[in-house]
């Protein structure tokens, strides 16, 4: 009776040794999972980093297009670039151009609930290419937030806010498209690159 009790011991221990290594293995694969992730949002967080006041600090020259928005608005695109990700980052600067404080309109947004979720941006933009008679909207990360500038709600008088936006690359052939941004005149810009 001894030799077949500590056979199931045995078995039992070999049994629980297996579960035991199954559950470190799920439990690595899961953090792997997390750790998927955590390489997305550094390279989201690296893509906003690119596009951080510092970066458009070095760019000269006059903006390639200046768009006016309610209560005296203006947002001046410094660059489109096309990267090599399959992207165009749009940079520039929201600026407050009137003497009061502005708050900065909701329909920014846009009115997609994926963006609405994630708080104030600039998630409305697009861009459009009349040629090939297609409409670019904000790329989003794997959560559903738009890669764009966030977080901002309104701008004291004279204030600038270095902001970008991404969106999927239209085909190399298209440089020229229309860039778009509710409450706010269209104008045409070139992607570069």
């Amino acid at each position: 009776m001894s030799i077949r009790f500590t056979a199931k011991a045995r078995r039992g221990v070999v049994a629980l040794t297996v579960a035991a290594g199954l559950a470190v293995g799920v439990a690595g694969c899961s953090g792997g999972g997390g750790d998927d992730k955590k390489p997305e949002t550094s390279a989201s967080a690296s893509r906003t980093g690119g596009s951080d006041p510092s970066t458009q600090e070095g760019e000269s020259g006059e903006p390639m297009a200046e768009l006016k928005g309610s209560s005296g608005l203006l947002l001046q695109i410094t660059s489109a670039t096309r990267d090599a990700g399959g992207f165009v980052t749009v940079n520039g600067n929201l600026k407050n151009d009137g003497s009061k404080r502005i708050t900065i309109p909701p329909a920014v947004r846009g009115d997609e609930t994926e963006i609405l979720r994630h708080g104030m941006s600039l998630g409305g933009a697009t861009l459009v290419d009349a040629t090939s008679k297609k409409r670019y909207y904000v790329l989003r990360d794997t959560d559903g937030r738009p890669l764009t500038t966030t977080g901002f709600s309104s701008l004291q008088p004279g204030e600038s806010l270095a902001v970008f936006i991404q969106f999927p690359a239209p085909p190399t052939s298209t440089a020229d498209v229309t860039f778009q941004l509710p409450t706010f005149a269209s104008a045409p810009i070139q992607i570069s690159g």
